[in-house]
C-alpha cells in the first residue's frame, strides 16, 4: 500500500526544469556516463566476514588493484573489467566481489529513487537482463527494506526504459543480482559478479556435520603464516578443509580456477577477459609442489573418506595424506610443525562437557611438542583454561555466525642450515 501511494504521488508531481537541473546537482554521486567503452576503472568491493579484512585487503594488494577504502566487512578497490574476473578467482579469504554502482545518502524515498535512477544501470544491463533487488538497513531512516528494495527495483526500470523504450522487460537473460544496503543512511548499491558465494570451491560436494567454509580456513593458514616447508596436521579434519586450503596454497593454485561466477554471463564482459584469467591462474600453478607434510586425521572413518574424495576432486590427493585417527593416539616424532585446526564445540550442557574434556587432552599432547606451533578455533569460552597455556595470541573470527576465538601459539623457528 506503502508504495502505491508512493508511486501515485510521483506521477502527481509537476517537476519545472529548474527544480530538476537543483536535484541533481544536489546529488553527490559518481557517474562517468560512457567509462565502460573508454577502458575506464570501475569499482569493486569484495566483502569478508568480520575479523578477515586485513587478510583481503592484503590478497587485493598482491593480485595487483588500487585499494580505496577499508572497512567493516569489506574493502574497496579499482581495476579494469579483467578485475572482476581475477578478484573472483584469486581472493582465497573474500565471500563475494560486488561492482559498486554509486553511493550516496538518503532519508526519503524521493531521494532513494531520484539518486538510484541516475546511475548507469543501463550500461550493465541487457534489456532481457535478471535483476533481482535484496536488501539490508542498519540504523538508517529508511529501515523498511521491502519498500526500499521495490523503489530502487522501480527506479531501475525506468532507467532501463530511457534507455531501450521498452515499457516491459521480460527478465529472462543473464541474472545481476543487485543490493540496496544502508548504514546509518548511506546507501551502497551494487551488483554481485560472484553469484554463489566465493567459499564454494568447487571440491566439497559430500557434506559433514558442522563444516568449516573454505574462506574462513584459508584465512586461518594466512594468519599461522605457514608455509609448505614445515610440516601441517590437522587432527580433527572433518571434510579435509583445512588441508586442502592449506595444498592449494601450497601449489599457488587459484581458489576459484574450478568454478564457474554470475558475471561470466554478463554481455559487457569479453569471454576472452575470463579465458585470460584462467589461463594465468592455470601457468601459475606450480606443476613440482613437495611440501614437507600435510595431513589430516579424524576419529570416523567416513569422514575421512569424505576429505579424501574432496582432495582428489580438488586435484591435490598426492600431497595430502589422511589417517583414521582417534586423537587420544595422536603423536609425531617430527619437529618444528604447525597444527591448525578446529575442533569439535558444543553449544549444549552435555557436550560442552566433553568439549572440556577435549580441551584439556589437547592442552596434555600439544604442550608436549615443545617445538611445535598450535592454532585453534573454537567457541570454548574456557580453552586456555583446560588447555592449560595463555595463548601468544588470539583473534575474534566468526564461523557460521557463531562468535570464536582463534588461539595462536607460537613455537619457535628451526635452526637455520
Amino acid at each position: 500500500m506503502f508504495l502505491l501511494i508512493f508511486l501515485l504521488q510521483r506521477k502527481l508531481k509537476v517537476k519545472l526544469v529548474v527544480v530538476s537541473i537543483l536535484l541533481i546537482q544536489r546529488i553527490q554521486i559518481s557517474y562517468r556516463g560512457d567509462f565502460l567503452y573508454k577502458g575506464e576503472e570501475v569499482n569493486l568491493i569484495a566483502t569478508t566476514t568480520f575479523g578477515l579484512e586485513s587478510l583481503v585487503k592484503d590478497e587485493v594488494k598482491e593480485i595487483g588493484y588500487q585499494l580505496t577504502n577499508v572497512e567493516n566487512g569489506r574493502v574497496e578497490f579499482t581495476g579494469d573489467l579483467s578485475a572482476v574476473a581475477r578478484a573472483n578467482i584469486w581472493l582465497r579469504c573474500a565471500e563475494r566481489v560486488l561492482l559498486k554502482l554509486g553511493e550516496f545518502y538518503a532519508t526519503d524515498f524521493d531521494e532513494l529513487y531520484d539518486k538510484t535512477r541516475l546511475l548507469p544501470w543501463s550500461q550493465w544491463l541487457p534489456e532481457n537482463a535478471k535483476f533481482p533487488v535484496t536488501g539490508k538497513s542498519v540504523k538508517s531512516t529508511l529501515h523498511s527494506v521491502p519498500s526500499c528494495q521495490s523503489i530502487v527495483k522501480k527506479a531501475i526500470v525506468d532507467n532501463m526504459k530511457e534507455k531501450y523504450h521498452k515499457q516491459w522487460f521480460p527478465e529472462d537473460g543473464p541474472e545481476y543480482p543487485i543490493q540496496v544496503a544502508l548504514m546509518k543512511d548511506r546507501v551502497t548499491l551494487t551488483i554481485d559478479s560472484s553469484g554463489v558465494g566465493l567459499h564454494k570451491r568447487g571440491y566439497r560436494e559430500l557434506s559433514t556435520a558442522a563444516p568449516l567454509q573454505e574462506t574462513l580456513a584459508a584465512a586461518m593458514i594466512k594468519l599461522s603464516r605457514w608455509d609448505e616447508d614445515r610440516v601441517l596436521i590437522d587432527p580433527f579434519c572433518g571434510s579435509g578443509t583445512i588441508v586442502i586450503e592449506a595444498a592449494m596454497m601450497a601449489k599457488n593454485m587459484a581458489p576459484g580456477l574450478m568454478r564457474e561466477f554470475a558475471a561470466e554471463e554478463w554481455p559487457i564482459i569479453p569471454d576472452q577477459i575470463w579465458q585470460r584469467a584462467r589461463e594465468e591462474a592455470g601457468e601459475l600453478v606450480k606443476k613440482k609442489c613437495n611440501p614437507r607434510m600435510i595431513m589430516g586425521t579424524d576419529i570416523d572413518g567416513n569422514v575421512a573418506g569424505i576429505a579424501r574424495y574432496h582432495a582428489d576432486k580438488a586435484g591435490l590427493a598426492e600431497i595430502i595424506h589422511f589417517q583414521q585417527k582417534p586423537f587420544s593416539e595422536f603423536s609425531t616424532n617430527r619437529k618444528y610443525g604447525y597444527i591448525i585446526t578446529n575442533p569439535p564445540y558444543g553449544e549444549r550442557l552435555n557436550e560442552k562437557k566433553e568439549v572440556r574434556k577435549l580441551c584439556n587432552e589437547m592442552g596434555k599432547i600439544f604442550l608436549g611438542l615443545d617445538t611445535w606451533s598450535f592454532y585453534i578455533l573454537t567457541s570454548y569460552d574456557d580453552f586456555e583454561k583446560e588447555f592449560g597455556k595463555k595463548a601468544s595470541k588470539r583473534r575474534k573470527l566468526y564461523n557460521g555466525g557463531i562468535e570464536c576465538q582463534y588461539y595462536q601459539y607460537y613455537g619457535p623457528w628451526p635452526p637455520a642450515n
